[in-house]
C-alpha cells in the first residue's frame, strides 16, 4: 500500500483545522491528528490516527510522537510567544514544513489603505490575541533566519463553517430576530468584511503543502465581501425573518456596555477588512470562493435547528442587547 505524505494536525478539530483534515485525507495525506480529547460536534475522518496528548505537555507529546517525523506540521493552536518557542524545539528535525496559523486581525488596525496584503504591516493596539499572534510569527520567523526552521505564517480572517454563526451575540441574536426584538449591529453596519468558508480556507491552506515556500507568510480569504447589515439579513432570511430589527451601536460603546466583547470589535470587527489574495491563488490555482455566505448560512441554521442543543440563548446576552438598543 503507497501511504501519501506524512501531515500531522496539531488541533484539528476547530472549525478551520477540520476541513483541512478532511481536504488533506481526500487528496491521499496519511493524516496524523494530535490534540487533547476527540470532538463529537467535529469528529475526525475514518482513517485518521488520533494521537492523544496535550501539547502544552512537551514532554508528553514527544513521548508520543516517539522518533517519528513528518513531511508537514500544521499547527492551529499556538497563540502566544512561549508556546511558539516550545513548538521549535520540540519539531526542530521532525518536519520538513511547519504551518503555524496566525490571524488576520494581526495587520494594522486601522488599515492605511485597502485591500490588505501580506506587506501590510502588523500592528494592533487593540486585542491582546492579535498581539500574542504577532509576537508567535516574529518568534518563528527569528527561528527560520537563525537556523532554518521551516515555518510558513498562514493568516485567516473571519472562517466559519455550518456551525457557527458570526454574529455578536451568536445565536442570541437569531432568537431575538425571531421573537422580533432589537438584534445590536456594531458601527453603522456599512463596513464590509469578509467571510471564509473553512472548506474553501482549507482548499488554500492544504494546497501548500510540500511547497517551498518555507519564511514566507500568506493571507487565506474569501473575496466574499459583505457589509455586517448584509450579514445579518442574510442571517435573518436563513432564519425566516423577512425584517430585522436592527440597532446601531458604536462599536465602543458596545466595549463599554460588555467589555468582553470590546478587544475583538475594536481590533478587528469594526474596521473594514478587504483583502488580496493574490500570493495564495498564485500557488494554488484551485484556491477560490466556491461558497458564498448568503448560500452557506441556510445550511448553518438548519443545522442549529436540527440541533437545538446547540440553540443557546444567553441570558447576559439577552441583557447586553436590551441595555444597548437603549442607549
Amino acid at each position: 500500500m503507497v501511504m501519501g505524505p506524512r501531515v500531522l494536525f496539531i488541533g484539528g478539530t476547530g472549525i478551520i483545522s477540520t476541513a483541512a483534515v478532511a481536504r488533506a485525507v481526500a487528496l491521499g495525506f496519511t493524516v496524523t491528528v494530535l490534540n487533547r480529547a476527540s470532538s463529537s460536534v467535529r469528529p475526525v475522518p475514518s482513517g485518521v490516527e488520533l494521537v492523544t496528548a496535550d501539547i502544552r505537555d512537551t514532554a508528553a507529546v514527544a513521548a508520543a510522537l516517539g522518533a517519528r517525523t513528518f513531511d508537514v506540521v500544521a499547527d492551529f493552536i499556538t497563540f502566544a510567544p512561549e508556546q511558539a518557542r516550545a513548538a521549535v524545539d520540540l519539531f526542530r528535525g521532525r518536519t520538513r514544513q511547519y504551518l503555524f496559523i496566525s490571524t488576520a486581525s494581526a495587520y494594522q488596525k486601522p488599515p492605511a489603505r485597502l485591500p490588505i496584503t501580506e506587506s501590510t504591516p502588523l500592528r494592533n493596539p487593540f486585542w491582546k490575541y492579535s498581539q500574542d499572534k504577532i509576537s508567535c510569527e516574529e518568534v518563528f520567523t527569528a527561528a527560520y533566519r537563525a537556523e532554518g526552521f521551516p515555518v510558513t505564517v498562514v493568516r485567516p480572517s473571519s472562517t466559519y463553517d455550518h456551525t457557527r454563526l458570526p454574529l455578536l451575540f451568536g445565536w442570541t441574536d437569531v432568537h431575538r430576530m425571531r421573537e422580533g426584538l432589537p438584534v445590536v449591529v456594531h458601527g453603522d453596519g456599512t463596513t464590509p468584511w469578509t467571510l471564509t468558508h473553512a472548506a474553501d480556507f482549507a482548499v488554500g491552506f492544504v494546497g501548500l503543502f510540500g511547497l517551498p515556500v518555507a519564511g514566507e507568510a500568506f493571507t487565506i480569504t474569501s473575496d466574499d465581501v459583505l457589509s455586517w447589515d448584509a450579514v445579518y439579513r442574510h442571517v435573518a432570511a436563513a432564519a425566516g425573518v423577512t425584517d430585522p430589527m436592527l440597532v446601531h451601536v458604536a462599536s465602543d460603546r458596545i466595549a463599554a456596555v460588555a467589555p468582553d466583547f470590546g478587544p475583538g470589535l475594536l481590533g478587528d470587527k469594526s474596521h473594514p477588512a478587504i483583502f488580496d489574495n493574490t500570493r495564495i491563488k498564485s500557488l494554488v490555482p484551485s484556491f477560490g470562493t466556491r461558497i458564498r455566505f448568503s448560500d452557506a448560512i441556510v445550511e448553518t441554521l438548519a443545522w442549529h435547528d436540527r440541533h437545538p442543543e446547540s440553540c443557546v440563548v444567553n441570558s447576559e446576552h439577552m441583557a447586553f442587547s436590551q441595555r444597548l438598543a437603549e442607549l
